[in-house]
């Protein structure tokens, strides 16, 4: 060890160069956020919760083409495809278990009609693993309550594109 690194060693020079940090810190102003009151911005290609859209007359937009169920890396989706009496292919079952979910998007960005969208709703959760698990009926009631919103959030991002 060398003079130099006693003389460090000595006098706590680590320590006072940690002081300095913290000094420098104390009196900044402070980044906490009071949560339920006060929000901090988000994104607006924020992906949170995934909702099933209709159409303005009612009728549900996904044709089954199950696209999304392939593209996704975590396989959260599970599709079932039925005929109906006009002939037009609709789903049985769409579920998402969001436990597997990455909200990566790929779902979204691959659905030909925009039925399945990742809204803008961060605040949502599960007690058990159970209520994690979205059925088709459960996505259809989201997509219903937020409908403004995501059609609003889809006409901004057309616009950027």
């Amino acid at each position: 060890m060398g003079a130099r690194d006693s003389f460090f060693s000595l006098f706590l020079w680590e320590l006072l160069q940690g002081m300095k940090v913290t000094g420098r810190h104390l009196f900044s102003r402070k980044l906490t956020v009071q949560y339920p009151e006060e929000k901090t911005p988000q994104s607006p290609r924020f992906r949170g919760l995934h909702a099933l859209r209709r159409y303005p007359n009612g009728e549900e937009r996904c044709i089954a083409c199950k696209l999304c169920e392939a593209v996704c890396p975590a396989m959260a989706i599970t599709i079932e495809a039925g005929q109906r009496d006009d002939g037009s292919r609709r789903t049985t079952r769409y579920d998402i278990d969001l436990t597997k979910c990455i909200f990566c998007g790929f779902c979204e960005e691959a659905c030909p009609v925009d039925a399945v969208v990742e809204t803008r709703i961060f605040e949502y959760h599960g007690e058990a693993r159970g209520d994690l698990y979205y059925t088709k009926q459960m996505l259809l009631a989201v997509g219903e309550r937020y409908e403004a919103q995501i059609a609003a959030d889809k006409a901004q991002d057309a616009k950027y594109r």
